[in-house]
């Protein structure tokens, strides 16, 4: 998310103080505000770093380590080296492995926080980009070489857009026009596009670096692709201009936002109805604001740099893609406009990560400015006004779809907003002082989101929850004295648990947002220790959600303050009481003064007084510590037994979270309030054992004891060892074997002391020593006595000291920096922060005593382990390994533990150059310590290397080390001998696995423990790589600063936090030394052993071989290939010994893993892969035919041709040529390269023979696999194909197998194109690489953009009868804009002869296999009935198949003849009867006529005139439901995309179709009009035929058949929608058109007269047929059935994107008609309809301004029409239009709506009344507060008024009511409703607003007991109003007086409101 922000995310705060100190000496000349945003920059030492990057880096990294680093000119000749080998590596044509793992060098060597200089950086940056499109190249590689753009160019400090580096768009798109717009590139591309999935991400990072000023050149290139005549070509256009176009500002004359944005506001009404359309725009618009914020030149004022019309428009679109329900609308959206995108799918952004509302808030927040402040109508009153509208659907209540979104949106306005104002504020934005941010417009802004995140902080969802809490915390820091008084006053009652839970969890999760904020204000701290308190209760163990919540809100505070008594001895405060009174005192005021409290402690309280009541409040952390450990261990005492490890339980969440907050807690107490702590832990732990809680307690001592070592061991380890001691002497814990994995009752006290005793002696430093002896001798006699299962937590003790012994971390905890707690803690240390620059670290650096313990620990147990495996392998074992129960297997896994742990201990003494058999002579001449030294895998290239190369990325993995603490002198006696155990241990391992597999084959138990034994004796040397500690200690970081992120700012982290980030770094290099290594024989010995064991008969065995040797195989370099041949070699010999369970075993270790890639690779083995596959594909198993049709589609993409010939730009690649000669190196690797392809390719082709034989002999399933692997090995551009292979397939196309058939044909197909392609390109690969085809037929039409009418000539050419110069199949050319040329096709064509030798032996050798018979058969198997109803329609891949056949055929190469073809056509179709007659045929004639349309017009018109009659013969009288979908497709396939004039017997048999009423059949009739409507859409606006047809469908919309109404009635749509287009001369005319227009551009889709003319018509028609309809007539008339067809039409239109065409209508034509059609009550079907199109009016855009014509029509039916039910439906739309126009309508129209509505209260129909009530509370509810108040002032006066003035009138019994008394009852219940709706439309306000208990009481003392609907109104009203408001009725009722509350409870008998 953070690549969007101006200049990347922030990591980290402040800055180097020592800069910072030489700006202040040398004056503020150092700083130039061009170059640097942050700091200044000291003249002396930082130029070197200002040449790499702006903004100096926070954090600094190198200078925190423990150890002496590598110098600067290490690095860079280090990044020397690696540009030279990347260098080579592309010259050579070596991208993969070569450029491939030189890019993933470089990646290490930045990831290690090195910076390259600027300058080099742009160079690479050039490179990548230039390779990440290099013709030719492989996709993964292309992949990597993007994937490397990226990270070059992520963060926006190192390059500044168009100062340093300007990229040329057009390499850019060109890929992406080859993706979205294939028609326009050469032909046969698509093989050789890049895949997709990382397109539009590359593009957000290219796209900044483009040139501003060519923002004019890509409007030329890319808008004429423009129309939505075909809709996809807008999506695509529009997509690719949000993908491509800069938005960063440039100077004059190049074109300013106020140039193009109208031709962007009218591109945009082109495409109504869209969704994805509505988000495109609002991404570019906020991308364009955040860009244009900081430049001087472009003009910008209240609305940004938008106009108040621009800015209106975008906000309706806001308010549209909430998607807020109101009250009976449709949604605003139509998902039939967006599904016709196209191919423009692929350049839709990621929504998960650019959710819409984030770009929402990117653009309010980068156009605020102080212009909003001063002027009534601004940005920030629209979003004031937008909130305000919609601030019920914030309610907890009010959930929705709507929900998540509006959540996100609070969450992205504030943290934009807080960013904007950090780097405002830092000089980091470079705003103009006018534009930035002041605190007047940052009150306004946060008053303006307050309290709807009040409502959404008690959501219920969790991921609104989310996204509230840190709005809150962004809120609060920006305006805590705004903030901070209405969240206490919310939390404080939660915390108390007056309200319900989840309120109570929502306030915790609140206060751990804003702990650390009110730690740092004034007054506001003073809570704090309160509000801790109140929290306690929270650990529950019945509530364990709540507990973790609880958990994280203690975390906070203590990294956030020092848990410190600061009581004064002397001084008078020395208890709590001043605190408890005050906060008392506090807590009264806010429930008194409610939500609205205002708490302004900066000037009610005095700096003295707060400082007393904060130090008072410090006096009850002994309390709060005790009562903390006492619920804790009463919560863990009450857990429930964990069940499984990692399963994500709430328990286990539990036992995670309690060191996170514990860790900082003990970390921030005072000695004494320690020593407590301690005291309280030791004595639980010593008197209790909790088994279930083991694991958290032992973490808490850990916490404790990295507080304070000392003092903690001290307690702790003698304690531990006496309680070990005497479990195992008196109570015989662990005195024999135990089976399971339970911990026996009578283990558990010993394995809990272990546990803690394991944890105390991890990560805590030096002072282990003092207890070396204790610590020593429990060890050997822990392993002495001990049996069972306690022995793995012996070892892991052992293995935990060893840790602490050898590792270098950092022992420091502490909140404050040691100076600061030498000078003892006060009130101001509350909330300080340590700037990075300032930190020190104190690092744990093993000692010379620790390694001589360690080693000496080590030693002595490898030794005893060593010693007792051997006893146990010799004939003397002193346990026997017969007998049930399995002491021996017992013996030998807890050994075998042992080791490994020690081993993994140890593991960062261990020199891989050692472990590799490397430190021999050559390395001890460069002495221990190179800094930095690249190892080389070197090897010679023989034959069998040439094709071994490449087999494995990893490969050439050279080794750039650099210092990461390295402790031992490899000369030492120490170093040599640990060495040497190491390599014991390794011999020992080899010996037990043979022992083992000869005597134990079945022991799963021993081989379990052998196998991690081996995985980690090979994987840790250097590092612990079995434990992943780095990816641990990242992710826990993360978590850690999650709460303490503020956008805008870096690293602003507690202490503690800022110690792990260079735990972190010091953990990065560590990982990066040890990442792989060479292999020693011994590796060799053990790798090969985890191979055989890998195809072991037992599977648990397999499974644990497999692991271990997957994990052996990352870190050992060129172990691949090494296991590769013996397992090959078991495989088959399984296989030919049918030993199922091995065969299984080679499947997995071959196929499921990282042997696969390269086994793909390395040629020595894989065609025996291959055979072997095949083989195994014929066993008959069922689990391995599962396990061999997975494995299938890994092997989809094998034997694919490798890389040809790849063309790289040699000027961009010289940029980083080295100063050393490279010419030799280059030669010998690129003839390597060049050698290698032959050989494989030779290799390749002969196993494409060999399987083309088997192919011939094998069983259907084998033989389709073997089509697919010949396929991807034969296919070669040089040679097409095998000849064997083209016979088979051409054969095989005929097969009787339909899955082979299917497969046959695939292939047969691509020979076809493969040939093709050939010839196109000219024989030549690098023309194809190129895009340089031959193609005569293909021409550019130059357009004349000075002829005012060349748009009517060329629309005139299609109407022409003649034969045209050319046909345009596009659909884009002149529709919006003309360009300077488009594409065409010759109208002459020539005959393609292109044809070379090569590729006429295939043709003719195919010609020959293709007769007669063949030709039967094949048609033969079309006409067969499908296997399933999914496979029945009309295939594609049948046509392109004949169509290539044919083509041989026209040519007279095949042995068939067309005549042929025509008798067996005749025998497919024979009498047309049944529907696969139909499928089979219209798949046939559609590939004669598709087929011959670029042929020379004598051989396509020999064809056409056979087919051309059949197809017609068909249309006329052959359709029926079942086969027309057959039908239909045929005809697209000939008119779709194509020009009409190429088809032209067809169309004009089409459009010459006239409606024949007399005609009974109906089907008929209606195939007909849907067929022409296919060939309309097909044709778009190039359909010139219209004028007769639209008159005759005019003529017969009162058809008397349903589907052929149906029919008409989209056709119509259709035609009209076609009819538009805009074809301005050029793009400077479009721009300038739609500039002088509008701000929002011209109005499209006016409608023309001839259009109006005939729309009036059609409802004048109407309304004379209505007429003479007599009322409730029950049969069809042609009143209901012309109504339908126009229905159906205007249906059509309204749901599609042109419905702003019929906007003119609405008021006068349209509505009175719709409310007349809904009358009809003897047509449901015609009520439907028009209901259907009535609800559509108020969802269709209409133009700001031009609304007042349907409003006052609204209104007008209203308030006049004599039919209720049209009174009533007038009101639906009222609030629908006022919603959906709140920003564009009139004031005078919102007006005259709230009067119509509140009229319409007084209507003589009850239903009408009601509606109007409902109607005018949402329309009170969405309106903007000052229109609302003004409103209701008025409203309530009128009602109240109404009310008094019109009493019930008394009935006199026996007499007729007079008319007087029904209008006075009618007159009381409207202003019984009136008010009832001022009531309702404020549903969840809280506090009721004040005029509202004086309504309710009014209407409870006044109208409540009047009889029938008026008391009844009454009553349902106030039981709403209290339904609404039980949450909150206890505040509610403060707002009542006594006697307000007593006149409601009188309303209904029982007390409700009580």
């Amino acid at each position: 998310m953070e690549d969007n922000y101006p200049q990347g995310r922030p990591n980290g705060v402040g800055g180097h103080a020592q800069l910072l100190q030489h700006t202040l000496q040398t004056g503020s000349e150092a700083i130039s505000r061009s170059t640097s945003p942050g700091l200044g920059w000291d003249e002396n030492g930082a130029n070197v770093e200002r040449q790499k990057r702006y903004r100096p880096r926070t954090f600094p990294y190198f200078k925190l380590l423990p150890y002496p680093i590598e110098e600067e000119a290490e690095r860079d000749a280090a990044l020397r080296e690696i540009l030279k080998q990347l260098y080579i590596a592309i010259h050579a044509e070596d991208f993969s492995p070569g450029a491939i793992h030189w890019t993933r060098e470089l990646k290490g060597w930045l990831q290690l926080k090195f910076d390259m200089t600027r300058e080099l950086r742009v160079k690479l940056v050039k490179l990548y980009y230039m390779l990440a499109f290099a013709p030719g190249l492989d996709p993964t590689a292309a992949d990597r070489f993007m994937t490397m753009f990226m990270v070059l160019t992520k963060r926006k400090h190192y390059l500044k857009p168009g100062q340093d580096l300007i990229l040329d768009w057009r390499p850019l798109w060109e890929e992406v026009k080859g993706l979205v717009l294939p028609s326009e590139g050469a032909s046969h591309q698509s093989g050789r596009r890049r895949t997709a999935r990382n397109l539009p991400k590359f593009c957000t990072f290219a796209q900044v670096y483009f040139d501003p000023r060519e923002r004019e050149a890509m409007f030329e290139e890319i808008l004429p692709y423009f129309t939505t005549s075909e809709v996809s070509g807008a999506f695509i256009t529009v997509g690719v201009l949000n993908a491509l176009m800069p938005t960063t500002p440039a100077s004059e004359p190049a074109l300013q936002p106020r140039d193009y944005l109208p031709t962007f506001f009218h591109l945009w009404s082109l495409v109504n109805r869209s969704k994805s359309f509505d988000m495109v725009f609002i991404d570019l618009f906020s991308r364009l604001a955040r860009d244009s914020v900081t430049s001087r030149s472009t003009h910008f004022c209240e609305y940004g740099i938008f106009t108040k019309d621009q800015s209106d428009l975008i906000f309706t679109a806001i308010l549209r893609l909430t998607e807020i329900p109101v009250g009976q609308a449709s949604s605003p959206y139509n998902g039939l406009v967006d599904l016709g995108s196209g191919l423009g799918l692929y350049l839709e952004r990621d929504k998960k990560k650019h959710p819409v509302a984030y770009n929402i808030a990117r653009w309010i927040v980068m156009s605020l400015s102080p212009f909003c402040l001063d002027r009534p109508n601004s940005l920030l009153a629209s979003l004031e006004g937008l909130v305000e509208s919609i601030d019920t659907f914030f309610h907890p209540s009010n959930q929705g779809s709507w929900s998540i979104m509006l959540s996100q949106l609070t969450y992205h306005l504030v943290d934009f907003f807080v960013m904007r104002w950090n780097r405002e504020s830092s000089g980091e934005l470079d705003t103009a002082m006018e534009r930035r941010l002041n605190k007047d417009l940052k009150r306004r802004f946060v008053l303006c989101l307050k309290e709807i995140t009040f409502m959404g902080i008690f959501a219920k969802s969790s991921k609104s929850l989310n996204y509230y809490l840190s709005a809150l915390q962004g809120l609060a820091y920006l305006e805590p004295e705004v903030i901070l008084p209405g969240a206490l006053q919310r939390f404080y009652p939660s915390l108390q648990g007056l309200v319900e839970v989840h309120r109570t969890s929502s306030s915790l999760r609140g206060l751990q947002m804003l702990a650390h904020i009110m730690s740092k204000q004034k007054g506001f701290r003073c809570h704090i220790t309160a509000l801790l308190a109140l929290a306690l209760p929270g650990i529950d163990a019945n509530d364990l959600d709540k507990t973790i919540h609880t958990l994280q809100l203690i975390q906070a505070v203590a990294y956030s303050i020092p848990f410190v008594d600061i009581t004064k001895k002397e001084g008078e405060i020395h208890d709590t009481s001043l605190a408890m009174q005050w906060v008392q005192g506090e807590m009264e005021r806010m429930e008194r003064e409610g939500q609205d409290v205002i708490l302004d402690y900066n000037n009610e309280l005095s700096d003295e007084d707060e400082a007393d009541i904060l130090r008072s409040s410090t006096a009850g952390f002994g309390e709060f510590i005790t009562a903390l450990l006492g619920k804790i261990f009463t919560l863990l005492e009450n857990l429930p037994d964990a069940a499984r490890m990692r399963s994500g339980s709430p328990e286990e969440n539990v036992v995670n979270t309690l060191p996170a907050a514990l860790t900082p807690l003990f970390a921030s107490l005072s000695p004494q309030l320690f020593d407590m702590a301690l005291e309280k832990l030791a004595s639980f732990i010593g008197g209790h054992v909790v088994h279930q809680a083991r694991d958290a307690m032992a973490f808490m001592t850990n916490a404790l004891c990295k507080a304070c070592p000392g003092k903690t061991l001290k307690r702790f380890v003698p304690m531990l060892i006496v309680g070990i001691r005497n479990e195992i002497d008196y109570n015989g814990a662990a005195s024999d074997r135990s089976s399971g994995t339970d911990v026996l009752p009578r283990d558990r006290a010993l394995v809990w002391h272990i546990s803690m005793l394991s944890m105390i002696v991890v990560h805590v430093g030096s002072d282990v020593l003092e207890y070396k002896q204790e610590l020593f001798d429990v060890a050997l006699y822990m392993q002495e006595k001990c049996r069972g299962l306690p022995t793995i937590h012996i070892s892991n003790f052992i293995h935990h000291l060893l840790l602490n012994l050898t590792l270098i971390y950092p022992v420091d905890t502490a909140l404050y920096e040691p100076e600061i707690m030498n000078r003892g803690l006060d009130v101001g240390d509350w909330g300080r922060v340590t700037k990075a620059g300032e930190l020190t670290i104190n690092w744990h650096q093993p000692l010379p005593a620790e390694i001589e313990f360690a080693v000496e620990l080590f030693e002595s147990q490898v030794e005893t382990a060593m010693g007792r495996l051997g006893e146990l392998m010799s004939d003397s074992s002193p346990v026997t390994r017969t007998g049930k129960n399995k002491v021996w297997s017992d013996e030998v896994s807890r050994n075998l533990t042992q080791l490994r742990l020690v081993i993994s201990g140890m593991s960062s003494l261990f020199d891989p150059k050692e472990a590799a058999g490397l430190r021999d002579a050559r390395h001890q001449a460069e002495g221990a310590n190179g800094d930095y030294d690249v190892e080389m895998a070197d090897g010679d290239a023989d034959e069998e290397d040439l094709l071994a190369e490449g087999g494995d990325d990893e490969e050439t993995r050279p080794q750039f080390r650099y210092q990461a603490g390295y402790l031992l002198d490899p000369g030492s006696q120490t170093y040599v001998r640990i060495h040497e155990l190491r390599t014991q241990v390794g011999h020992l391992l080899s010996k037990m696995h043979n022992y083992l597999s000869a005597y134990q084959e079945d022991d799963v138990a021993c081989f379990t423990a052998l196998y991690s034994a081996y995985k980690t004796w090979i994987t840790d040397v250097g590092t612990e790589r079995s434990a992943h500690t780095l990816d641990r200690v990242t992710k826990l970081y993360n978590a850690d600063i999650q709460p303490f992120q503020v956008s805008g700012l870096r690293k602003v982290y507690p202490r503690p936090l800022l110690i792990k980030r260079a735990s972190v770094y010091n953990l990065q290099r560590v990982k990066h030394n040890a990442s792989a290594r060479q292999k020693c024989d011994l590796d060799k010995t053990l790798l090969l052993e985890l191979a055989e064991s890998s195809m072991s008969l037992y599977t648990e065995v397999r499974r644990n071989a497999q692991s271990a040797s997957e994990a052996a195989l990352k870190v050992l370099i060129g172990g691949r290939p090494l296991v590769i041949p013996p397992l090959l070699k078991a495989f088959g010999k399984a296989l030919s010994e049918g030993d199922l369970d091995r065969v299984k075993g080679a499947l997995y270790t071959l196929l499921f893993g990282s042997l696969l890639k390269t086994l793909f690779r390395d040629w020595r083995f894989a065609p025996d892969l291959i055979r072997l596959y095949i083989e195994t594909s014929s066993v008959d198993k069922a689990s391995i035919q599962a396990l061999c049709n997975s494995a299938l589609y890994a092997l989809t993409e094998f034997g694919r041709p490798m890389e040809r010939l790849i063309l790289v730009d040699k000027g961009l690649l010289k940029s980083i040529e080295p100063t050393e000669p490279t010419t030799a190196p280059i030669a010998k690797r690129h003839e390597f390269i060049v050698e290698r392809r032959s050989a494989v390719e030779g290799k390749k082709a002969a196993l494409a023979q060999e399987l083309v034989a088997v192919l011939k002999v094998s069983h259907w399933k084998i033989a389709s696999q073997c089509i697919l692997f010949v396929h991807n090995l034969g296919l070669r551009f040089e040679t097409i194909a095998p000849e064997s292979f083209i016979e088979i397939t051409a054969l095989g196309a005929i097969d009787t197998h339909p899955g082979l058939r299917a497969r046959y044909s695939q292939a047969f197909a691509t020979i076809f194109t493969m040939t093709d392609l050939r010839a196109v390109y000219g024989h030549k690969f690098e023309n194809f690489l190129l895009e340089q085809e031959t193609e005569p037929n293909k021409v550019m039409v130059p357009v004349d953009q000075n002829d005012p009418h060349w748009t009517k000539k060329f629309l005139d050419g299609f109407a022409d009868p003649k034969t045209p110069p050319y046909y345009v199949d596009s659909d884009h050319p002149g529709w919006l804009v003309w360009g300077t040329e488009f594409k065409a096709f010759s109208s002459c064509p020539q005959k393609f002869t292109g044809y070379d030798e090569t590729e006429m032996a295939v043709r003719r050798q195919i010609g020959k296999l293709l007769t007669r018979d063949w030709f039967s058969k094949i048609f033969g198997y079309m006409k067969q009935e499908p296997r399933d109803a999914s496979a029945d329609r009309f295939r594609m891949q049948s046509v392109m198949l004949l169509m290539h056949t044919f083509d041989l055929m026209y040519v007279g190469l095949t042995v068939a003849t067309f005549d042929d073809i025509k008798e067996e056509i005749a025998a497919v179709f024979e009498d047309g009867s049944d529907k696969h007659q139909h499928r089979a045929t219209a798949e046939i004639i559609g590939a004669l006529l598709a087929g011959v349309m670029d042929e020379p017009t004598e051989e396509r018109n020999k064809v056409w005139d056979y087919a051309v009659p059949i197809i017609l013969k068909v249309f006329s009288d052959g359709l029926t439901p079942e086969n027309i979908s057959y039908w239909m497709t045929c005809l697209h396939i000939v008119t779709g995309n194509k020009d009409p004039r190429r088809a032209r017997e067809i169309v004009d048999k089409l459009s010459a179709f006239r409606l024949d009423v007399s005609s009974n059949a109906a089907f008929k009739e209606s195939s007909k009009v849907q067929l022409l409507e296919f060939a309309i859409a097909d044709a778009g606006w190039h359909f010139r035929m219209e004028k007769p047809i639209v008159e005759d469908f005019l003529a017969h919309i009162d058809h008397p058949y349903k589907s052929v109404r149906e029919a008409i009635g989209r056709t119509l749509a259709a035609i009209f929608r076609t009819r538009y287009h805009e074809s301005f001369q050029n793009v400077a005319a479009l721009l300038d058109a739609n500039k002088a227009a509008s701000p929002i551009g011209i109005k499209p889709y006016r409608s023309s007269e001839e259009f109006s003319s005939i729309v009036k018509s059609v409802f004048d028609r109407l309304e004379v047929w209505r007429g003479e309809r007599t009322p409730g007539q029950q049969t069809p008339s042609a009143y209901t059935s012309g109504s339908k067809t126009v229905m159906l039409w205007l249906d059509t239109t309204l749901n599609s994107y042109e419905c702003t065409e019929l906007v003119d209508f609405f008021p006068d034509v349209f509505m009175e008609q719709l409310l007349h059609m809904m009358d009809v009550k003897e047509d449901v079907e015609l009520q439907r309809l028009a209901y259907h199109v009535y609800r559509h009016l108020p969802n269709i855009p209409i133009r700001a301004g031009e609304d007042s014509a349907f409003i006052s029509a609204l209104i007008r039916i209203g308030k006049n029409s004599s039919s209720w039910h049209q009174r009533l439906r007038t009101l639906i739309n009222m609030q629908v239009i006022y919603f959906r126009r709140i920003f564009l309508i009139q004031p005078s129209e919102q007006a005259a709506l709230f009067d119509a509505v509140s009229d319409m209260l007084e209507d003589t129909q009850l239903e009408v009344r009601m509606g109007a009530s409902s109607t005018l509370a949402g329309m009170i509810r969405c309106s903007p507060i000052s229109l609302r108040a003004n409103i209701l002032k008025i409203l309530t006066e009128k009602f109240t008024k109404a009310l008094m003035a019109n009493p019930m009138p008394k009935k006199t019994p026996g007499t007729d009511t007079p008319v007087q008394h029904n209008k006075q009852v009618i007159r009381r219940h409207a202003a019984v409703l009136g008010l009832g709706a001022l009531v309702q439309a404020f549903p969840y306000q809280t506090p009721p607003p004040e005029w509202m208990p004086g309504v309710l009481s009014l209407l409870a003392s006044r109208a409540a007991s009047d009889p029938g609907a008026i008391g009844k109104a009454v009553k349902t009203i106030l039981a709403d109003f209290k339904k609404t408001r039980q949450d909150t009725w206890v505040t509610d009722q403060k707002y009542f007086t006594p006697e307000q509350l007593e006149d409601l409870e009188g309303v209904l008998w029982k007390s409700y409101f009580a």
